[in-house]
C-alpha cells in the first residue's frame, strides 16, 4: 500500500468519526427541540428542531459518500442541498399557519433548549471546522453547523425579547429569519456542488 492510499485511508477515517458524531449529536438535539417546541409553542425552537433533522439526514449522506468516488460526493452535496431547501419550505409554512392561528410561545423554554443546543453546534462547528475547505460534501456539512450556531443565537434573542415584550412577533420572526439562512444554506450548497461537478 502506497503513502498515498494510507494518507486517503487515515482521512476517511477522520472523516467518518467526526460526521458520526455530528449525527448523533444533532438527531438527538432534533428529537428534544421538538418536543420543548412543541410544549413550548415557538416556531423558532420548532424551525431549530426541522433544521437539526435536515442536518442529521444531511451527515447520513455525507457518511455514506466518505470514501466513494467523487461524482457519488457530488450528488450526496445535491441531496443535501435539496433537504435544505425541502426544510425551510417546512418551517415557511409552519410560520404562516402560526401566524394566522396564533400561539404564545413560552421564552423559558425557548431560552434554556436554545443555550443548550448552541452550545452543541459550537462544539459540532468546531469538529467540522478543519474541514470548511475540504471536499465538497465536508464543506456541505460545515455549512450546516454554522447556519446552526446562527439560528440558535437568533432563537436565544427571540426568547429575551418576547420576555420583556410579551409578544409572539419576535418567534415568528426570527424563525422567518432561520427559513432565510436554511434556505441560503441550501443554495449555497447546491451552487458549490454545480461548480464542482463542471471542474470534475
Amino acid at each position: 500500500m502506497s503513502s498515498c492510499d494510507c494518507h486517503i485511508e487515515v482521512n476517511d477515517a477522520s472523516q467518518k468519526g467526526v460526521l458520526r458524531k455530528l449525527l448523533a449529536l444533532n438527531a438527538t438535539m432534533f428529537v428534544v427541540e421538538l418536543v420543548v417546541g412543541i410544549i413550548g409553542e415557538s416556531t423558532g425552537v420548532l424551525a431549530d428542531s426541522l433544521d437539526m433533522l435536515a442536518d442529521a439526514l444531511v451527515y447520513s449522506v455525507a457518511l455514506y459518500a466518505v470514501g466513494r468516488c467523487s461524482s457519488v460526493k457530488i450528488k450526496a452535496a445535491f441531496l443535501s442541498g435539496g433537504f435544505q431547501l425541502l426544510i425551510a419550505l417546512g418551517i415557511g409554512t409552519d410560520i404562516v399557519r402560526r401566524a394566522i392561528t396564533g400561539s404564545e410561545p413560552s421564552s423559558l423554554l425557548m431560552f434554556i433548549v436554545s443555550i443548550i443546543a448552541l452550545a452543541v453546534n459550537a462544539y459540532c462547528l468546531k469538529l467540522i471546522s478543519k474541514e470548511k475547505e475540504g471536499e465538497v460534501h465536508m464543506r456541505a456539512s460545515y455549512i450546516f453547523s454554522k447556519n446552526d450556531v446562527i439560528a440558535n443565537s437568533c432563537v436565544i434573542l427571540a426568547s429575551v425579547i418576547i420576555y420583556l415584550t410579551g409578544s409572539r412577533w419576535p418567534d415568528l420572526i426570527i424563525g422567518a429569519i432561520i427559513t432565510g439562512v436554511v434556505l441560503w444554506g441550501g443554495i449555497r450548497i447546491l451552487v458549490d456542488a454545480r461548480q464542482q461537478s463542471e471542474r470534475d
